[in-house]
């Protein structure tokens, strides 16, 4: 008996907070996985949402019911290494077949000690879910799916919630490191160089800032600001993430004395919910959060809806009409530039007295789609304006030096 075939004869059970069972097989490597439930409505793309950082802590119910079917490669992941907690399959694909394939789904989930679950009934967890909320939850199998199902619940009843969880720290890198333009189909020198903290960055995001020549200085999530201003950069960027945002006051405190030297600022997911804590905005946790590839968004400045990437589930709660004056009064006005078509949640935010903005889900868009990529290209436009600017008042300034002698 193969490794494919003793998993599927495994038993293995998805325990809810609520006490709601689902039954199915091992999927992966078996034992026990804790984390919250949440959904993902992606067609595609399966190795990029499993190496999402921003998944940490979460069993991840991939709502499309055939998975693995193209198996994964060592050039689709967006980080270093899977970070779902757990996984939850329909129908486990048996054999990969993609000329791009390299290995497994399954042996890859194994290989990196994922506990999955398959054969689940995965339209009726996420209806339950969608009505329920996301909740914390368990996947065992082998050994850990032979005791009561009263031992089970309680496992999970003493796992962490992700409210109050402070994660950023735990999946960002350690060293910083930089990725150049010409190592991504640029031939120039590079037009601007920025810092981006990572906070669970994707691997797209800053290729696509090197596609168009700018120099990418990835900086651990406990840098400082004496740390940004070593690379002398043009802009500041604040990546996505995964845990609750009130819990990141040390990246509010360094952001906002970004602000306050009028670094021009980008940011997407966590780094949007960031701008809206630094702007003195607060942030909530949805019912069951935004996940998937097929999220419809407007931005209110050009009135286009924009197919979108997304994975969060907290937001920024701001005033949806027109521009308001943000309650840390020193930044001027802000107002909400993107809405969510589904719930009216906040997706963007753009400051009209300083250089920021920032949208909630994910322009870099692996595995697409990229209706949102002219946002690296609009960050590009405000850097290029704040130095203009800069350089106008500093030739202002020197006119008038030459003039008093």
């Amino acid at each position: 008996m193969d490794a494919t075939t003793a998993a599927i004869s495994t038993p293995a059970a998805l325990v809810l907070e609520d006490g709601r069972i689902f039954r199915g097989t091992s999927y992966g490597a078996t034992g026990t996985a804790l984390g919250e439930a949440v959904f993902a409505t992606g067609m595609t793309g399966y190795q990029e949402t499993i190496t999402d950082p921003s998944y940490a802590r979460q069993l991840v119910v991939q709502t499309a019911p055939h998975i693995g079917n193209t198996g994964v490669n060592s050039e689709d992941a967006e980080s270093r290494r899977i970070w779902v907690a757990g996984y939850i399959v329909r129908d486990a694909a048996r054999r990969p077949s993609n000329w791009r394939s390299q290995r497994s789904l399954d042996e890859e989930l194994v290989e990196q000690g994922i506990v999955g679950i398959q054969g689940v009934d995965t339209r009726a967890i996420t209806r339950h879910l969608r009505e329920h909320k996301t909740m914390r939850a368990g996947i065992f199998s082998g050994d850990a799916a032979q005791a009561t199902d009263k031992e089970l619940l309680d496992s999970v009843l003493a796992s962490a919630p992700m409210e109050g969880a402070r994660l950023a720290e735990e999946v960002s890198v350690d060293t910083a490191y930089v990725v150049e333009p010409k190592d991504h189909r640029w031939d120039g020198e590079p037009r601007f160089s920025i810092a981006a903290i990572d906070l669970g960055i994707k691997a797209m995001t800053p290729v696509r800032f090197a596609e168009r020549g700018v120099r990418v200085h990835v900086l651990p999530a406990t840098s400082t600001l004496e740390d940004v201003k070593a690379v002398s950069p043009d802009g500041f960027f604040m990546s996505n993430g995964p845990g609750d945002p009130a819990t990141a006051d040390a990246q509010v405190k360094l952001l906002r004395s970004v602000l306050d030297e009028k670094l021009p600022y980008f940011g997407i997911c966590f780094g949007n919910q960031i701008l809206g804590r630094a702007l003195g905005f607060g942030t909530y946790k949805l019912r069951y959060g935004h996940r998937g590839i097929n999220q419809p968004v407007m931005d209110r400045r050009t009135g286009k809806v924009e197919i979108t990437s997304q994975n969060h589930g907290f937001a920024v709660d701001a005033p949806l009409d027109g521009a308001t004056q943000a309650p840390e009064e020193r930044y001027g006005r802000v107002e909400v530039s993107h809405i969510s078509l589904n719930d009216d949640v906040v997706e963007g935010l753009a400051c009209l007295d300083i250089p920021a903005f920032s949208v909630q889900y994910h322009p870099e868009a692996a595995a697409g789609p990229h209706d949102a990529a002219y946002l690296f290209d609009r960050f590009i436009d405000l850097m290029a304006d704040t130095k203009s600017a800069a350089d106008g008042a500093k030739n202002t300034t020197d006119s008038k030096t030459e003039d008093k002698k």
